[in-house]
């Protein structure tokens, strides 16, 4: 496939919206699915309590833009991993990892679901504020680490985080996709995805089921 000025090629950490974006982008060793309101978080729970979750259930029950983000990465090949606000570092630290298996240097998407703006086949993508930070915490904590050749989309999404982290709770609750689950009483599931950095686990997209990397 020729270059494109959209593909990002040129960077290690790179960053777009949907499966859409991830077609955009230049073909990456590591993808990394954001879809912190519901589906990143809670298979990052799901695995975390021991449990292997398969792709087509968790799509199922929680998050069908994530998930076919999820399987439109495990299409291409890449190591498909989930990352949130809950699991950022631990993202970071498990995407090194591999780069040191492989001996060699390891590109990067980092993907934000976002949210579809109608249950109507073919919707149109809804930017989601949460998506947005949570892809920040991962690219911040990847440069932490040293990996911080990140493409220009990839350092606003990581400044937006790095602005805002002290207000990421206020800002999950208050966000659209927040006030939905207010209003379906899951406050408690809102607050618990706005946790950075309260979970070690990275569940990993092995033969269609998310498991702990």
């Amino acid at each position: 496939m020729p270059e494109s000025p959209f593909d990002q090629h040129r960077y290690q950490v790179r960053h777009d919206w949907g499966a859409e974006g991830l077609q955009r982008l230049a073909p990456a060793d590591v993808v990394v699915v954001v879809d912190v309101l519901r589906f990143s978080t809670t298979v990052t729970d799901a695995v975390a309590r021991g449990e292997s979750v398969p792709l087509d259930a968790a799509a199922h029950a929680v998050s069908l833009n994530g998930a076919a983000v999820a399987q439109a990465a495990d299409a291409t090949g890449a190591v498909v991993l989930l990352g949130c606000l809950r699991n950022a570092a631990a993202v970071a630290r498990a995407v090194l990892d591999v780069q040191h298996e492989r001996g060699a240097r390891t590109s990067i998407a980092v993907i934000a679901a976002g949210e579809l703006a109608g249950r109507a086949p073919g919707a149109a993508l809804r930017f989601a504020v949460e998506d947005q930070l949570g892809a920040g915490a991962i690219i911040d904590a990847l440069g932490d680490l040293g990996v911080d050749h990140t493409s220009p989309e990839a350092a606003a999404a990581c400044e937006a985080f790095r602005g805002l982290r002290g207000a990421v709770r206020h800002l999950l609750t208050a966000s659209g996709s927040g006030q939905e689950l207010l209003d379906l009483g899951r406050r408690d599931e809102v607050l618990n995805a706005a946790a950075v950095d309260a979970a070690s686990v990275v569940p990993v997209l092995r033969d269609g089921a998310f498991v702990a990397l």
